[in-house]
């Protein structure tokens, strides 16, 4: 009987959390059958090219796009949390030294964010939200041998994070592409990042430590880190006519092709419609057309040779 149990048990277990309904939101509705995204009520299309980012954060956080007092007093909430402390900062001139990637000197230094931990997770929420880019570009810059950008909190979100990065005022077609990519990836249901972050908060932990944890499962190839990868993919090929052999090369060896193909959705990914369009723009006027041009070409040749290879 007791045998006859235990092999009962291991054939009910699931291979992760596929099909398995472990959580309730409000923030977003994935439909990979039918390739829909739905953000907080609002379609991905309808809302991440319209929408400041400032909007979007308010809606996720407060349940409703903001009138125009509400989304003036929240960027100003915002902007007066930008400022990071000595200790962040010498966090990030230690990774420095040490070359680390981007994301580790995140996961590093998020965790200076408890010195200002407060009792209002609201609170904690807002701080990383505004915090982030300047981590982001303080680290960049360090790394490259540059100092910090000051902080400055008369830009928007999306600005702010482009200034801490280059040191400039950025153009505006730039400061939409970027409003346009955070809204589209803002949310994306029960992924791998936020089940580690409600697990965490789920033992009344701190705001602050559930997204360090949820940076960390980002970190990974199989979740988050599909976008470099790819982009390195492009700069590796260089020109179009080495791309079908470096491809092919790398199916051979078993390689996955990062930013080819989504687990969940079936038909289509509604979030690659809205940042192609974001970026045919954002090319039209400015960035390295080139670089565009052949992205568009290694795209379309890989899509011919997996199908070749199906």
């Amino acid at each position: 009987m007791a045998a006859n149990s235990i092999l009962n048990a291991k054939d009910a277990l699931r291979d992760g959390l596929v099909g398995v309904t472990a959580a309730a939101t409000r923030l977003s509705s994935v439909d990979g059958q039918a390739g829909r995204l739905v953000l907080a009520g609002y379609a991905v299309e309808d809302l991440a090219p319209q929408a400041t980012f400032e909007e979007v954060a308010h809606l996720f956080l407060r349940g409703r796009l903001p009138d125009s007092a509400e989304l003036s007093r929240f960027g100003a909430e915002l902007a007066e949390r930008r400022l990071l402390s000595h200790a962040t900062y010498m966090i990030l001139g230690e990774a420095a030294r040490r070359s680390l990637p981007v994301i580790d000197a995140l996961i590093m230094a998020v965790p200076t964010l408890l010195l200002k931990h407060g009792a209002d997770p609201a609170d904690d929420a807002l701080a990383l939200v505004a915090a982030i880019p300047g981590i982001v570009g303080a680290y960049w810059r360090v790394r490259n041998g540059e100092q910090p950008a000051p902080v400055r909190q008369d830009l928007p979100h999306a600005a702010h994070f482009l200034h801490q990065v280059f040191g400039v005022e950025p153009a505006a077609e730039s400061v939409r592409a970027l409003e346009t990519y955070l809204n589209t990836v803002c949310d994306h249901g029960l992924n791998a990042s936020t089940f580690a972050a409600r697990v965490i908060i789920s033992t009344q932990s701190d705001m602050v430590s559930a997204a360090t944890g949820a940076i960390g499962a980002l970190k990974g190839p199989l979740h988050g880190g599909a976008p470099g990868p790819a982009l390195d993919m492009v700069l590796e090929i260089g020109e179009p006519a080495r791309a079908e052999s470096l491809i092919r090369a790398r199916l051979a060896c078993g390689e996955r092709l990062m930013g080819f193909g989504h687990r969940v959705y079936k038909v289509r990914d509604p979030r690659a419609d809205v940042l192609a369009a974001a970026v045919e723009r954002f090319f039209a006027v400015a960035g390295d057309r080139n670089l565009y041009e052949l992205a568009r070409e290694v795209e379309a040749i890989a899509l011919r040779v997996v199908v070749s290879v199906l």
